[in-house]
């Protein structure tokens, strides 16, 4: 009798094993049927029942992981995987598009109507975004407020799968520039595209979002609101620019760094100041011209500790002419970007580089533009008074350049006005530049300023700017920016009119 149980039950137990087997191994659709309403017929209910709430777990795993939760578009995992899948797919299958789509101006959404409306507002842009696309490529949320467009099977011609990107591209705009209505009213948006071609095994997924992102930002820079083609040689030059600034991050601490001095010079010839001029001469890159890695510096927080450095090593410079007689009257000028002076511990770092060295404060002369005096008119004048009670003195760089007006200039602890060269360059050639010139000196004077003319490159440069009664020149007729070492022995040997020997033009400030 108790052999018969056993083998009565033998078989539906092994049918549950199995069962067991299967939803292990993550067969979750096999049906499983109950008959009865025994213990073993239970036992495969509550096995059926198991298997349906693990099979919508693993649907709700699986929607988490490859979909994104706001807009229920496919999110970056699954985003790559197609775009892998496209890249090993035939590549007789045509040419393929990606489109970096990112929202002009999202965070002002957020900040005015708060950050529901923007939810409420990406809710819509993806919904646009699919019906523009209508089956012709994947679309997803790279992230934040960017979206990506992944499109296929494109013309197998170069020229025409362009267009059709092109057009693609322009169906999209459309559809963001419509108005959307949040909080009650209607919203105009825009976004700038970057679209980037390929086919199948030409490149990596990293490498195709990098060039869509290099084309986007192109499309930001030149006014938003449109689209723009991946360019290579935009893309080269982003990437030298790149390591420009990874090796300008240790410059400093290699000793690759260094002040060349341009003199300046009064209407006899006769030597009364300097320019600290920055210059980077880089094992691999060589000489790195200023025009290169300053604006790649003054776009990051490197300029604050360039500019810290170069305020340090001018003010120890001072020190050490202070001891010689052909360099112990020297003013030394030093060019401060805006940024560094808008630091709310510029004057102490001024003081502490003066105090540091024992540099005679009224030989230091600071030089401003106009961008740099003018963005905070009342903490301009206070920083400037501060340091003029020790004695530093003031320079406004590229005068003429800008708007400067008198109400502002008076307000102002100038010592000196520098002249742009762009004037003294065309004084030749352009009447009104002589006539601008004139105008600058005879302004200065009645302000009771010095004046400095930039840039004099000629002889017949500096007769003109002699006959306006310019007092004081500075360019390549005079001397190029050189070493301290070089300058002090052309100032002990020549220093009575022989111009320094010529420099190439990339060590022009």
């Amino acid at each position: 009798m108790g052999l018969l149980l056993i083998r009565s039950i033998a078989g539906p137990l092994r049918e549950v094993i199995a069962v067991c087997d299967r939803i292990a191994g993550g067969q979750l659709d096999t049906a499983i049927a109950v008959q009865g309403s025994d213990e073993i017929s239970n036992v495969f209910r509550a096995l059926r029942s198991m298997q349906a709430r693990l099979r919508r777990s693993e649907q709700a795993i699986h929607k988490l992981a490859y979909y994104d939760a706001l807009t229920e578009l496919p999110n970056r995992v699954l985003l790559r995987e197609r775009m892998q899948q496209a890249l090993d797919g035939d590549a007789s299958a045509g040419h393929g598009a990606l489109l970096l789509v990112d929202l002009d101006h999202f965070k002002v959404i957020n900040d005015t109507l708060g950050h529901e409306e923007g939810d409420k507002h990406l809710r819509q842009i993806a919904r646009r975004l699919t019906d523009a696309v209508a089956g012709r490529g994947l679309v997803a949320r790279l992230g934040g407020d960017e979206f990506v467009v992944l499109a296929q099977h494109l013309h197998a011609g170069e020229a025409r799968a362009q267009a059709q990107a092109r057009e693609l591209a322009e169906q999209v705009l459309a559809a963001i520039t419509s108005p959307i209505h949040l909080a009650g009213r209607p919203m105009h948006t825009s976004a700038s595209l970057g679209v980037c071609m390929f086919r199948p095994g030409a490149s990596s997924t990293r490498e195709l979002l990098k060039r869509a992102d290099t084309a986007m930002y192109q499309a930001k820079s030149v006014g938003r609101n449109g689209y723009r083609f991946f360019d290579p040689v935009l893309q080269s030059q982003l990437e030298a620019r790149a390591a420009l600034e990874t090796a300008l991050h240790g410059a400093i601490g290699a000793g690759q760094l260094a002040l060349h001095y341009q003199v300046q010079v009064d209407a006899l010839r006769q030597p009364v100041g300097v320019e600290a001029l920055l210059r980077w001469r880089h094992p691999l890159h060589g000489q790195v011209p200023p025009a290169q890695f300053i604006p790649i510096a003054e776009a990051s927080d490197l300029i604050l500790t360039l500019g810290e450095w170069v305020l340090q090593t001018a003010c120890a410079q001072l020190q050490a002419w202070a001891g010689q007689l052909h360099t112990r009257a020297l003013t030394v000028s030093v060019n401060v970007s805006a940024r560094q002076f808008a630091q709310p511990g510029f004057v102490e770092q001024v003081h502490a580089a003066l105090a540091r060295t024992g540099a005679r404060a009224d030989l230091l002369v600071l030089e401003l533009t106009e961008s740099a005096m003018l963005h905070d008119i009342a903490d301009t004048v206070r920083k400037m008074q501060a340091l003029r009670c020790l004695g530093v003195r003031f320079a406004l760089d590229d005068f003429g350049t800008g708007y400067s007006c008198l109400s502002q200039l008076q307000r102002l602890p100038l010592h000196q006005l520098k002249i742009d060269r762009s004037f003294i360059q065309d004084m030749g050639a352009r009447a009104s530049d002589a006539v601008i010139v004139q105008t600058i000196v005879g302004m200065a004077r009645t302000l009771g300023l010095h004046v400095v003319a930039e840039g004099v490159e000629t002889e017949a440069q500096r007769t003109v700017l002699a006959q306006l009664q310019c007092p004081a020149f500075q360019g390549y007729l005079f001397g190029v920016p050189q070493p301290a070492a070089a300058l002090e022995a052309w100032l002990l040997g020549q220093h009575g009119g022989s111009p320094a020997p010529a420099a190439s033009p990339i060590f022009q400030r």
